[in-house]
């Protein structure tokens, strides 16, 4: 069994987070794969982001507000 970090994006309205996550790669047919505390950090910052709470959404992700440009 393997695991790597990497960034998942997340993005709800005008916010987008981006989220550490461990990928675990095996011989399974399912891999690679979260852990279930990972996908349910996942979930908590696209709710938090959903609700407005980004107090939430900031201690579990990095989070940044999007802006359109003008076209």
């Amino acid at each position: 069994m393997t695991r790597r970090k990497i960034p998942k994006l997340v993005h709800e309205g005008q916010y987008a987070a981006e989220v550490d996550v461990e990928l675990i790669y095996t011989d399974e047919d399912w891999s690679p794969y979260l852990s279930l505390d990972d996908a349910l950090k996942l979930d908590a910052v696209r709710e938090a982001l959903r609700h407005g709470d980004l107090d939430v959404a900031t201690r579990l992700a990095r989070v940044f507000r999007l802006i359109p440009l003008a076209a």
